[in-house]
């Protein structure tokens, strides 16, 4: 006997409500999840092609990388493709029928577009989205006018548009192919719409991704763009005392105050009366925008970029060992302005509504002297107008230069020969006056595009960061020679220092080698020239300048006086936007969130270093220093409540 296998019609209904899901999940999933994926390995594998092209890294040392990296990619990819499953969840099949081809077009130029975007950062960075591309976001002038400069934007464009027209065309029967089955089906809507939000919410949860290597750059090629962007954003300030490693707030301020070798320090500005000196010096800061130390003969060059400022350190006090504090402009300004250690996110001079601080052009405007910034530049970006006009400076940007003065300008800045042009015509109104005057100058012109006026250098404009280099030592040079003819010159002292190195990339969590900055006081008339070896940095040179005025007694900063400090007790701090470091002899340590406390060997070359134990009293120094430096801001900014 024989039973009926057939199913029934509740089985029929059943099996047919489950291959309707089986088709809406793989059609509105599957199709965008590929096309995610291919774009994140495609713009992965162009990564590894350039780092292994044009920096020190071997294919060996990133291979795991990209295998690594393509895992990762796919919790981002379901993350993005899932809200396809809630556009079919909607009712009404026809409007999608001519809304899907449009809506996925969109969807493939996006990628393509972010692809690309991420491919030229990493061509400035050599990093995936951090905080930087965030900023950027809100200084769309700058940067925008900056690529239009730098690439074929309409190429590009023209190109991404074009294969997302291929892409789109080429899938179109999948695209209008709709299950009929779905049509007033709530429950199927209601499902797939819970589906797609499910995906999304877990594909979400990987967006903090943990580092796989002690490589820093492998780490950053293992990255995806966007998790790395979404995470740079809801990370761009980071409170120190909640993410870092800490000690007693007492004890911290005891020891940053030993260290620095000052009895009272403060971030927070207060008025002083004027202190007799025999001479008031002139003071000139010329800030150079990523002028790596690698581009000097004088640290083993061998293209001839830099012969004015090679002179100068022979004829100068040549700090050979100096370092920047950061990656960014704005750690350098924060450095040179009010010399304290960088704080993990945000550099100080970004932070709203920081006035009355304890700045170098503070004290000196209180002991007479006319204190100026001038850039290159428009100073609205990265807040540096608002910054400076805070804390007493006038302030000077390409929006008041003198009326036909600039003959050359990109979108970054005026030509640095012109933004010279502008100071001197300040210091001589200064001088006219009776007045001495201090200047910080920041620079532009060795920054992308790279272009500056014809017949300056013997590399054309706009061939690159030799080029740019080379214009911006020819505009030193210049600078300095028509100073020479002033009446000021013989009382003036000026510092040459970059604002950070060209590039930051490198194995190690802060590789050393890219803070490596030239920093040169040349004032010939009464300084002997001579090389200092002293391990120090950016926040050193401050306190070193006040001592040369014989405003010792004014310094209340953290940094110290180079010229005073014995080359046993050098170091220097770095950071990137979350990794502090602190150097010692070839020790470094590296504090991070979560508590997290790690120490290196430095290789003598400064490129590689080789995880060590950690010594508790270099931890001690360190924490010192960057927790110390947040309790000096946190009650500066009680005070300016």
């Amino acid at each position: 006997m024989f039973t009926n296998a057939s199913p029934t019609l509740k089985e029929h209904i059943t099996m047919n409500r489950i291959a309707v899901l089986k088709t809406f999940f793989s059609r509105a999933l599957t199709l965008p999840l590929l096309c995610a994926l291919s774009v994140f390995l495609l713009t992965r594998l162009v990564l590894f092609g350039y780092a292994i092209s044009f920096s020190d890294q071997s294919w060996e040392s990133l291979l795991t990388a990209v295998f690594y990296g393509s895992l990762r990619d796919l919790p981002i990819a379901l993350a993005i493709s899932a809200p396809w499953l809630l556009f079919e969840a909607l009712p009404g099949i026809l409007w999608r029928q001519y809304f899907q081809p449009f809506l996925f077009f969109i969807f493939v130029f996006t990628l393509l577009f972010v692809a690309v975007s991420e491919i030229i950062f990493w061509d400035e960075f050599s990093t995936r989205f951090n905080f930087i591309a965030v900023d950027y976001l809100i200084y769309t002038t700058e940067v925008i006018g900056n690529i239009k400069e730098s690439y074929p934007v309409r190429t590009i464009l023209s190109a991404i548009i074009s294969i997302s027209l291929v892409v789109t065309w080429l899938l179109r029967h999948r695209l209008f192919t709709i299950a009929e089955s779905n049509k007033g089906q709530v429950w199927h809507n209601l499902i797939i719409s819970i589906g797609g939000l499910f995906i999304f919410i877990l594909a979400a949860s990987a967006l903090n991704a943990t580092d796989f290597s002690r490589n820093s750059y492998a780490n950053e090629l293992a990255d995806n763009g966007w998790r790395s962007f979404v995470s740079a954003a809801r990370q761009n300030k980071l409170d120190y005392k909640s993410l870092y490693a800490t000690r007693p707030d007492t004890e911290v301020l005891a020891d940053l105050a030993q260290l620095s070798g000052k009895d009272e320090l403060r971030a927070t500005h207060l008025p002083s009366p004027p202190v007799r000196l025999a001479k008031q010096n002139n003071v000139i800061v010329l800030m150079m925008e990523s002028m790596s130390a690698e581009y000097m003969a004088t640290f083993g060059n061998r293209e001839n970029l830099t012969p004015n400022l090679d002179r100068l350190a022979q004829e100068g006090i040549l700090f050979s060992q100096l370092y920047a504090t950061g990656t960014r402009t704005v750690r350098g300004l924060e450095a040179l302005s009010a010399a304290l250690p960088p704080q993990p996110g945000m550099s100080v001079v970004r932070w709203p509504n920081i006035t009355n601080l304890n700045t170098l052009g503070s004290v000196l405007g209180d002991q007479g002297w006319q204190t100026h910034f001038i850039y290159g530049g428009y100073g609205a970006f990265d807040n540096m107008n608002s910054y400076f006009d805070a804390q007493g400076y006038k302030v000077t940007d390409r929006t008041n230069f003198k009326e036909g003065l600039v003959k050359f300008e990109n979108v970054w800045g005026v030509a640095d020969e012109h933004l010279f042009d502008q100071a001197l015509i300040e210091f001589d109104k200064d001088h006219s006056a009776g007045h001495p005057f201090f200047a910080h100058i920041m620079t532009t012109s060795n920054h992308r595009p790279f272009t500056y006026p014809d017949g300056r250098i013997d590399i054309p404009s706009h061939s690159g960061r030799k080029g740019g280099v080379k214009y911006a030592d020819y505009a030193i040079g210049r600078f300095i020679e028509m100073a020479k003819n002033k009446p000021w010159f013989e009382n003036t002292i000026f510092l040459i220092v970059a604002d950070h190195c060209a590039s930051s990339a490198g194995k190690a969590k802060i590789p050393v080698s890219r803070y490596h900055i030239p920093a040169i006081i040349y004032a010939p008339q009464f300084l002997t020239p001579r090389q200092v070896d002293t391990l120090s940095s950016q926040i050193d040179l401050v306190p070193t300048l006040l001592s040369l005025l014989g405003l010792g007694n004014q310094d209340h900063f953290v940094g110290r006086d180079i010229l005073k400090t014995s080359p046993s007790e050098g170091r220097a701090l770095m950071s990137t936007y979350q990794n502090l470091g602190y150097l010692k002899g070839d020790q470094m340590i590296v504090l991070q969130p979560k508590r997290k406390i790690e120490a290196f060997s430095v290789s003598s070359n400064q490129k590689d270093a080789q995880s060590i134990p950690v010594d508790s009293n270099l931890a001690n120094q360190a924490i010192a220093y960057f927790q110390g430096a947040s309790l000096l801001m946190e009650k500066h900014q009680k005070l300016g409540k």
